[in-house]
């Protein structure tokens, strides 16, 4: 049986996906892409409480057919089964709503977006660098794993292979919702490469992962931008092309400011740094305006600012630690070879779980 709460608000979500359903009908949606797109994120949100909504009524009408016919059945043995059948179906009604108490959860609205994310060395000289050319790598290789579609926005590679900085813009259902969670310093602690002694050293990279966000969600007045042209450079200042490529954009009112010069053509790299500055001034944005969404996931992956250590990879004990949730594994180079979800999934259920034990009270 639903509880009147829980059926109180499951029928708010049902009214709202038949309401959706009838605006998806009207035929001048064809004619504004950027509203159907939005209704179509919004029903798709919708769907599975619905679809299991569905499922959980069956079980209790099951269930209560069972239960009449069990107490109308002289024959011992067939009440015995039917009283066995109540009992699987309130079991399997009871999952049910356990899973729906977890979709009717509060969503971050950003969750399904694509996601911009932004690696920079930071302390430990070219083999922070280096460690920020592996985070790449191993958000490149869980991008694959997942079959989503990755770019380069803007690097700086260093002449001994690692980068300072390095931009990925990553396409695919749920990426932010699946990345958020690796915003923060990360350590890592090995052996480098130029060390002769066999010495381990401690090196940090910071990540920033942003949601992507739609042209129509964040205005940008032309007025507002300062737009500088140059030529790209690679390792050692030597010419990447001859042609005035790569775009520095500079927003006036908050001082953010974007380079792109991943790609020969101008207008392409200024398309792919009007993305990233979208995406940073909709997150300045989205933190104003829900500072108690920010409290929520700060409780437990902390400020996710570049202050924050966040993990630890220990390349001597194969060993990388999420200081968050204090888990250890065992299994560093299938997490650097992109296995992240060995990672992401234990975050995941951390948040849910506290998220439920706040909404319980």
């Amino acid at each position: 049986m639903i509880p009147l709460g829980l059926q109180a608000r499951l029928h708010q979500v049902q009214q709202r996906y038949q309401t959706l359903s009838s605006q998806m009908e009207d035929p001048e949606l064809a004619f504004d892409p950027g509203r159907l797109e939005q209704l179509s994120r919004e029903q798709s949100q919708l769907r599975p409480v619905v679809e299991l909504l569905a499922q959980a009524e069956l079980a209790d009408r099951a269930s209560a057919e069972a239960a009449a016919l069990a107490a109308a059945e002289s024959d011992p043995e067939m009440r015995s089964y039917l009283e066995s059948e109540v009992r699987r179906e309130q079991e399997r009604s009871d999952g049910i709503l356990a899973e729906l108490q977890v979709l009717l959860l509060p969503r971050d609205p950003d969750e399904d977006r694509d996601a911009v994310v932004e690696i920079r060395a930071g302390t430990g000289g070219e083999e922070a660098a280096l460690f920020a050319a592996d985070l790449m790598r191993m958000y490149l290789h869980f991008a694959e794993r997942q079959r989503w579609h990755a770019e380069m926005l803007e690097a700086s590679p260093t002449d001994g292979g690692g980068f300072k900085e390095v931009v990925l813009e990553i396409h695919g259902q749920g990426a932010y919702g699946q990345l958020k969670f690796e915003s923060g310093v990360h350590r890592v602690q090995r052996v480098p490469r130029t060390e002769s002694q066999g010495r381990i050293h401690t090196s940090a990279a910071s990540v920033v992962v942003l949601p992507e966000v739609d042209e129509v969600e964040v205005e940008i007045l032309d007025d507002d931008l300062k737009i500088d042209v140059y030529r790209s450079t690679g390792p050692g200042g030597q010419s990447v092309n001859t042609t005035d490529s790569a775009v520095r954009i500079t927003h006036l009112p908050t001082g953010l400011v974007v380079t792109c010069q991943d790609e020969k053509s101008q207008h392409k790299n200024r398309a792919k740094a009007l993305r990233v500055l979208r995406s940073r001034l909709y997150d300045r944005m989205r933190a104003e305006r829900d500072e108690a969404l920010q409290v929520t996931r700060r409780s437990m992956v902390g400020r996710g600012d570049r202050s924050e250590k966040i993990r630890t990879y220990n390349y001597p004990e194969n060993r990388v630690t999420d200081h968050r949730i204090d888990l250890k594994l065992y299994q560093l180079q299938r997490i650097v070879d992109g296995e992240l979800e060995l990672l992401v999934s234990p975050l995941r259920q951390e948040d849910r779980a506290r998220r439920l034990a706040g909404d319980a009270t």
